[in-house]
């Protein structure tokens, strides 16, 4: 059997920090899992190229704004699954043997990771904790929790809309909570911009401009007013 996973990962001048990301993977290419690796860059001016091609991965461009580099990477993938994480995300140990288990036990449903940081103390794990209950409560994981989905299950859902900030909620609530799943283990995330912003600060910025995006205010207002508060 092929390997059936198309890995897609969004850049914008990430390549001296995807080292971590990608080293995870090899675990799905040792495994038979992964069918190819697609970054989705946004213009970045650093070495994205020379780092892909290091990878043995295809470099797409779009437009910078995750909702659009998904997309485009979505778009250019030829897995019958696609697995979306950010470029600074860490997959767990056993990654691969959650994803396969999905494949064979949930394969009308999407799935997303166990969040965690790479950092330790009270700040990270409480952060983490409420990420993952509103996972769970709310079906709405984030980005940083990876998103695995079959290429039919997604293109049904309409796929990644074309903004630049929202788009994993826009996505989740598309596939409604019947068709979310979380896997068995973690995507472990950086804590550099919680450390740098103020763990609980960045925190309530993501809590309100969640809040404000169910309350209809436009992705894009949201975008620089997200910008802005960083």
């Amino acid at each position: 059997m092929s390997a059936p996973v198309s890995v897609v990962i969004p850049t914008l001048d990430a390549a001296g920090r995807l080292g971590p990301c990608l080293g995870a993977l090899t675990e799905g290419l040792m495994e038979g899992m992964i069918a190819e690796l697609v970054l989705a860059d946004g213009g970045s001016t650093d070495a994205i190229a020379e780092v892909a091609e290091a990878a043995g991965a295809r470099l797409v461009t779009a437009p910078a704004g995750r909702g659009q580099q998904l997309a485009a990477g979505a778009a250019a993938a030829h897995g019958d699954w696609l697995l979306f994480i950010h470029a600074d995300t860490v997959l767990g140990p056993g990654w691969t043997t959650a994803v396969r288990d999905h494949l064979r036990d949930r394969p009308d449903q999407a799935g997303y990771f166990r969040l965690g940081f790479d950092a330790p103390g009270l700040a990270p794990g409480l952060v983490a904790a409420w990420a993952n209950l509103r996972s769970r409560l709310f079906a709405l994981p984030y980005g940083d929790q990876g998103l695995l989905v079959s290429t039919a299950l997604y293109r049904k859902a309409g796929g990644y809309p074309a903004i630049s900030l929202m788009e994993d909620v826009a996505l989740a609530r598309r596939l409604g909570r019947r068709r979310l799943a979380r896997l068995g283990a973690c995507a472990v995330t950086s804590a550099s911009r919680y450390a740098a912003e103020g763990w609980f600060s960045r925190g309530a910025l993501n809590l309100s401009t969640l809040g404000l995006y169910f309350l209809g205010v436009d992705p894009e207002r949201l975008a620089r007013r997200y910008a802005r508060r960083r």
